[in-house]
């Protein structure tokens, strides 16, 4: 019998992910099967809710609002810096990403939208923030998680 896809079981799928307009952002084409560890928040809420009791072989086409994938663009995110904060870069140019700190310690990602003068305006949004997320996916692989992989919290 088939496992249905549930927590704490290794996922292995083809994925296509596309935008509103049929753009593709992302895609498993040509590579090996993205395999993750199921409710352990390594992929998208949209996109795990979906797959919950889905079998290997079984196709899903899933829709994933902002709220349910990467969230909406949030304005706070987006602020115009000194160049300085960008010691030992001698040239900053729009889309250019960078790693920095939060005030938290975690690291996020930085994309740089705009230059003016001295003046650096970055964004700390997910790329793929706003938008509505078309995923086209194939389960190829639904197996029971190890002792290990449980405890790290994804797939080996």
């Amino acid at each position: 019998m088939s496992l249905l896809i549930g927590d704490n079981l290794v996922v292995s799928m083809h994925y296509k992910l596309t935008d509103d307009d049929g753009t593709v952002l992302d895609s498993s084409e040509g590579s090996e099967p993205l395999a993750y560890l199921h409710g352990s928040g390594n992929i998208i809420p949209g996109l795990e809710k979906a797959l919950v009791g889905k079998v290997e072989g079984d196709s899903v086409q899933v829709k994933v609002e902002p709220a349910e994938g990467y969230g909406d663009v949030d304005p706070e995110l987006v602020q115009t810096v000194n160049k300085a904060a960008f010691e030992g870069v001698e040239s900053i140019e729009a889309g250019m990403a960078f790693q920095a700190e939060a005030p938290d310690g975690s690291v996020r990602s930085i994309v740089v939208k705009e230059t003016n003068g001295d003046d650096v305006t970055i964004d700390a949004n997910h790329p793929l923030a706003g938008f509505i997320l078309h995923f086209d996916v194939e389960i190829v692989g639904v197996r029971e998680a190890t002792e290990e992989e449980v405890a790290h919290g994804h797939a080996h």
